[in-house]
């Protein structure tokens, strides 16, 4: 939500924190004719003031979803991005990872993707894969 103030050209905008369990209810105050942040209230922590300057500034998220993997238990792998990335360009990212596919074995913090789309941020995989009815090895895969 975003209001302005007519005699102070202060813009405030809110926010829910993620920074931390407590969600406090963030207000972020723009000079509107500087684009400068003037205060942010409401924050219980020095995550939440952190947080509220970057969602006003430039959103970002952690990508959090799956790739498909061959020879394992499960046809899925779940991943993640290994820092955050702009939010505008998460459903980007996700649209690419969706012509991923890996091959069994795959272990914890595995690097799935380099640098995903030019965003800084590799995808990494958060659990171990084994090789389906095996203890160890590498899967016969055609996966590409």
């Amino acid at each position: 939500m975003t209001t302005t103030s007519d005699k102070s050209m202060v813009q405030t905008s809110t926010y829910l924190c993620i920074g931390c369990p407590l969600g406090c209810r963030l207000e972020v105050d723009e000079d509107v004719g500087t684009h400068t942040l003037v205060e942010v209230r409401g924050f219980s922590c020095k995550r939440g003031k952190e947080y509220a300057a970057q969602e006003h500034v430039a959103p970002q998220r952690t990508v959090t979803t799956t790739v498909a993997i061959a020879g394992a238990a499960w046809v899925r792998l779940p991943v993640k991005s290994s820092k955050p990335i702009a939010k505008s360009r998460v459903q980007e990212v996700c649209r690419a990872l969706r012509a991923v596919h890996v091959c069994a074995p795959i272990h914890l913090g595995d690097v799935i993707v380099v640098d995903v789309m030019s965003t800084g941020a590799d995808i990494v995989a958060t659990c171990d894969m084994p090789v389906l009815g095996s203890t160890g090895g590498d899967a016969k895969c055609n996966a590409s």
